[in-house]
Order: C-alpha cells, then sequence, then structure tokens
C-alpha cells in the first residue's frame, strides 16, 4: 500500500473516531440533562406522577340514615349486602413483552357453570359478562351477604365480592308511598327519601393505598383512610299502628265497591302532625316493579279533586265569618234554584223548607249553600277559601305536591259563585281538605302539616324539627259554630254522615260526592269521587281523617263509600291515640265497659299489625335462604 493512501486511511479514522467521541459527548450530555430534570427539576412531578399510578382510591359509603315512626319502630333501614364482580382479564391468555404467554388465570366456562345457579341466572349470560373486554364487570348487586361469602369461599379465579349498604323497608308496603325508595346504587328516587335525601346519605369517605404492578399492596406503602359521616335518622309523625289502618282500609274499600284508588289522611288536630297517610293500590318499595309505577305517587299530595259537599263547611264558614249569617238565619229552601241561566237542584227532592244554616249541612243541599253564598259575596268566599289553604301548597314540600285551584276574580261568572260554593269549579288535595277541617277543629287556626318530628344524630339525641307555621283564619267563635254544625250532619234529621257515627264518640262530619273530570277536560259521565272528611271528638277534636274514593261502582255517595271508611280508620286512631270514649251523659258501668272494650280493640289491632310484618320479615328471610342454597 503506498505511503499516501496509509496516511489518507489515518486521517479517515481520526476524523471517524472524533466524530464518534461527539456524538458520544452529545449523547453524554442529553442523558445527564435528562437525568438532572428528572432528577432535580421535575422531581417533584414524576415523584407525584409515580405516586398517583401506585395509589389507588377506593369510595366508602356513608351509612344512610334510618326512618322511624313516631313511637320509635323502624320504617326504613340499610343493611350490609354483598355485590359480586369479574374481571375478564383472568378469563384471556396474556401475552408478554418478551413474547411469552401466560395462560387464563381461570376457564370461563368452569366459572359461569359454577356461579350460574348460586346467581339464580342462566350459565350463558355469566359467561358472556366473563368474557367481555374490560377489567370490571358486575355480575350480582346487593345479593345476600351470606350468598357473597359463600361464593368467596370457593375461591373462583377472577371472582371478588364488595359490600355494599342495600336499603331495606321492614314494614313492606307500610307508607311506602310516603317513604319512597332508593335506586340501587343509593339513589334518593321518591318520597322522604328524596325529600329529605341531604340529611340521611351522610358524606362518603375514601380509603387511598399504593398498589405495586399486579394488584398487590404495598405493606410499608402509603395508605390514608377519611372515614364516612353516617347520615342522620328521620323520626316521621306518623304512627305505625294508624298507617297500618289506613292502609287495610283503603285497600278494601277498593274491593268493595270496586273503586280505581282510595286515599286516606289522617290530622292530628293544633300539631299539624300527620298520623297517617295511605294510597292504595299501593307497592312494595324492597322489590319494585315497572308495572306498579302509577302506585309509587302519594295521592294524597298530588292528585286533585273537585271537592264537592266536602267544600260546604267552608263556604258556610265564609258566611259566618263575614257576618253575613248567624247559625240562627234562616232560608226557605226549594230543591231547584235558577243562577245565572243554569238550574241548579239538591240531590233528594222536597217541597219548600225552612232550614238553618245547619240543617242545610245536615241535609247537604245544594240550593241552601248557594243562598247562603250568595249573602257572603264572591270576594269573601274566595277569600276564605284561600285562607284555609286551597289554591296553593301546603308547607309540607312533599315532593309532587300541587296547590290546587281557585277561580282568580276575572274568572268569576254569574255561575261561578253557585258552583264553587257547592265544591265544583275548584280543585284541591285530600291534605288540603282535610287541613282545613283541623283549622275549624283548632279553633279558627290553620297549622301547615308535617310529617317529620325530628332528626337523630350519631349522638342519639333527637333534635326537634321548627314548630310548623300557624296562622288564624276565622274567628274562635265561628270555628266552634261549624264544628257544632258537623256533629248536627252526623245526628240531625235527614243527615248523610250517620254511616260514619262511632259508638261511644261524637263524631263531625261532611260527605261528598262529585263528579269526576275527565283528562280530557269536562266532566266524565258515570264517575265519581266520594268523600268523607270529620273530625272527633266533637267535644274536645283530637284527630281528623279525611278519606277519597276514586271512582267506586255501583253506589257511589259519600255516605254509602267513603263514610264507613272513615268509621274504621277513625275507631282505629281513637284507640291508637288511646282517646276514651265520651262519658257525658252515660253511666259509669257503660263508660268503664267502653274504655275496656276499646283497649281490647286497640291490642287486637296492633296484634293484626305485628303479624302481617312479621310475616312479612319471615318471607324476606325465606326468599334470602333459597337465595344461598
Amino acid at each position: 500500500m503506498s505511503r499516501w493512501r496509509l496516511e489518507d486511511h489515518a486521517r479517515l479514522s481520526l476524523r471517524r473516531i472524533r466524530a464518534a467521541f461527539a456524538l458520544f459527548l452529545l449523547v453524554s450530555a442529553l442523558a445527564v440533562a435528562q437525568l438532572v430534570d428528572i432528577q432535580v427539576l421535575s422531581a417533584a412531578e414524576h415523584t407525584e406522577r409515580g405516586v398517583r399510578q401506585r395509589t389507588r382510591e377506593i369510595d366508602l359509603a356513608g351509612s344512610r340514615g334510618r326512618i322511624y315512626d313516631r313511637e320509635g319502630d323502624v320504617l326504613a333501614t340499610s343493611v350490609t349486602s354483598a355485590t359480586i364482580y369479574a374481571d375478564p382479564r383472568s378469563f384471556v391468555p396474556e401475552v408478554r413483552v418478551d413474547g411469552r404467554t401466560v395462560p387464563a388465570a381461570g376457564d370461563a366456562v368452569r366459572v359461569a357453570r359454577t356461579l350460574a345457579p348460586l346467581l339464580e341466572r342462566d350459565a350463558d349470560w355469566v359467561e358472556e359478562r366473563l368474557l367481555r373486554d374490560a377489567h370490571f364487570v358486575y355480575l350480582a348487586r346487593q345479593v345476600d351477604l351470606r350468598l357473597g361469602e359463600e361464593i368467596m369461599a370457593l375461591r373462583l379465579p377472577g371472582i371478588g365480592m364488595l359490600t355494599e349498604p342495600k336499603r331495606v323497608y321492614p314494614g313492606g308496603s307500610l307508607a311506602a308511598q310516603v317513604i319512597g325508595f332508593t335506586g340501587i346504587d343509593g339513589d334518593a328516587l321518591q318520597g322522604l327519601e328524596a325529600r329529605h335525601d341531604d340529611l340521611l346519605r351522610g358524606t362518603p369517605g375514601t380509603l387511598r393505598f399504593e398498589r405495586a404492578i399486579g394488584g398487590l399492596s404495598i405493606a410499608p406503602g402509603t395508605r390514608e383512610v377519611a372515614p364516612p359521616v353516617p347520615g342522620r335518622d328521620l323520626v316521621l309523625t306518623l304512627d305505625r299502628d294508624i298507617q297500618f289502618a289506613a292502609e287495610r282500609v283503603a285497600s278494601e274499600v277498593i274491593e268493595r265497591h270496586g273503586a280505581q284508588a282510595a286515599t286516606v289522611v289522617v290530622l292530628e288536630v293544633g300539631s299539624g302532625e300527620i298520623l297517617g297517610m295511605a294510597s292504595a293500590p299501593t307497592f312494595d318499595p324492597s322489590a319494585l316493579r315497572d308495572e306498579e309505577q302509577a302506585f309509587w305517587r302519594n295521592r294524597a299530595v298530588t292528585d286533585l279533586f273537585e271537592p264537592g259537599s266536602v267544600q260546604k263547611p267552608l263556604a258556610i264558614a265564609a258566611a259566618l265569618e263575614s257576618g253575613a249569617i248567624t247559625p240562627a238565619t234562616t232560608f226557605e229552601v226549594p230543591d231547584r234554584y235558577r243562577v245565572g241561566g243554569s238550574t241548579f237542584s239538591d240531590v233528594s227532592k222536597h217541597g219548600t223548607e225552612t232550614w238553618t244554616p245547619s240543617e242545610i249541612l245536615a241535609r247537604s243541599s245544594n240550593v241552601g249553600t248557594i243562598m247562603i253564598a250568595q249573602r257572603t259575596g264572591e270576594e269573601a268566599l274566595r277569600d276564605q277559601l284561600l285562607a284555609f289553604g286551597l289554591g296553593a301548597p301546603t308547607g309540607l314540600r312533599f315532593p309532587g305536591e300541587v296547590g290546587g285551584h281557585v277561580p282568580a276574580p276575572d274568572q268569576w261568572w254569574a255561575t261561578t259563585l253557585p258552583t264553587v260554593s257547592i265544591g265544583y269549579g275548584t280543585s284541591s288535595t285530600l291534605l288540603q281538605m282535610a287541613n282545613a277541617y283541623a283549622a275549624l277543629a283548632n279553633g279558627g287556626v290553620l297549622v301547615d302539616p308535617v310529617l317529620v318530628r325530628g332528626t337523630v344524630g350519631a349522638d342519639g339525641t333527637l333534635e326537634a324539627t321548627a314548630p310548623p307555621a300557624a296562622r288564624r283564619v276565622v274567628s274562635e267563635v265561628t270555628a266552634a259554630q261549624v264544628i257544632d254544625m258537623l256533629g248536627q250532619a252526623m245526628d240531625g234529621d235527614g243527615a248523610t254522615g250517620t254511616r260514619a257515627r262511632i259508638p261511644g264518640y261524637r263524631i263531625g262530619g261532611k260527605t261528598g260526592t262529585a263528579i269526576k273530570v275527565s283528562a280530557s277536560g269536562g266532566y266524565a259521565e258515570g264517575e265519581y269521587v266520594s268523600t268523607f272528611v270529620g273530625v272527633a271528638p266533637l267535644e274536645d277534636p283530637r284527630i281528623v281523617v279525611a278519606v277519597m274514593v276514586d271512582d267506586p261502582q255501583g253506589d257511589y255517595y259519600g255516605g254509602l263509600v267513603a263514610a264507613p271508611a272513615f268509621r274504621e280508620v277513625m275507631h282505629a286512631s281513637l284507640l291508637a291515640r288511646r282517646i276514651v270514649p265520651d262519658s257525658e251523659g252515660q253511666p259509669l258501668a257503660q263508660v268503664v265497659e267502653a274504655t275496656r272494650d276499646a283497649a281490647a280493640e286497640y291490642e287486637a289491632m296492633r296484634a293484626a299489625a305485628l303479624a302481617v310484618e312479621r310475616a312479612a320479615a319471615e318471607q324476606a328471610a325465606a326468599e334470602r335462604d333459597t337465595a344461598g342454597d
């Protein structure tokens, strides 16, 4: 090889060495810069990212508060249930970075066949979920905890269990429309569960811990627990025994008269406390069915009806309060009366009679009530109905509550006054009407109805709710006069409420029969709403009971349909509240015997209610045992 070629080769090699060295220096500088960035400049960021990658956070559900009746009986509570899940990655082979294939941890077909009978599912249904392209799938939510523990004892690959609170209702359908229910994820959906969700649900907590690749926990790693705060318990005004009686009677009256629905409200006079609020047909919140959605609403506050004759005492109260009449005022009442081009008539034909307001109310005379209203005037009548709480929601603030309708001043025509006075052309809920009667029984003071007596926190102390709003709507004299007239409507000549009488007690009340408003407007021919609202005992009113029966078949008059139902509910309420029979004018032996009989009837009623709840609990336990077999 020539000398110059050797020199060229040497120079080329030197350049190559220098280039390689420069490249090495550059790469080294980049690596050092990267290290400086990772370990110095961005150290905090990368440390935080690493912690995030290793850290897992699990929500810890807060225990939902219980719901009790006024005596401390549990109406709604939460129990620990099992949720079964699967990790579908356990049932497919894993191909690692180095190309090696790791067999699946489990056989989806075998696991599905093992789980299917326990979950009461088809094996193909389970297998389809085990083979989904996901990291987590539910197989069963909120099943019995014993079943979950049995499944976990099988040590099936890819199958895990979580514990979740499950809402249960020990009384089954008892007060279902009032209490409401929650969804499977604990979302409050209906009734008081939704109305007071902010109090009941509590505050969720969190569990944070570090986990290595593969899911193993790092023993010395970070582990932080923010414990959940349990929700507060609600103590309701409902009396379980009265609620049971109201629901039983509502269901029986539907069956007896072929009605579409029945609603009952029981109020305590003076306090505004709702002792019972029942709607039938009803449902079991522990076993919801889509076809029963029409039964979920609380008809006492969501359904409007034209009151008919049960509104007449309010019209008479307006006349008395305005000074247009006195209890001694007389009217010459025919059975037909023409006003504004329309003819109004009484149900029963009669000649022209001389009647006082008490006799007009006892006979439920449309003509006589219209004559009284004409003396009162439009403005005074309308203002009085509004004062009694008609036309606006009560202070209950129950979900879905409506306010009803009282015509505005510019909507009054020639026939509006007579129509409104006899309970047509207006609409109200059963709770509004019951509360108006409670105002009369309370000496003329209207008290907003209440359902919650108070809340109970972790310390077990009852924190009472604020007293309900109260306002005077008529004078004490007017209220007493109307209550006395309601008593004569039960006992006087031609009285329509005789079937509501209760032996040993003096009752005051009023029947109502109104043509039902159709969904398309106007009136539905041959369809009626039968009502009865009354108070007891008459000398010292303590309880108001209102009954509304929707579209009874056959005998549809309030005195024939709603009055007997009122009698049963009122009697049960008097017994449950231990209100002794009247003693005035009765021999001592009769009073003692009546009191003894009342106590025996109360114990029998309570035993029946407990038997129903015990049967429901035993059935639920049997179903859980069957699921675990």
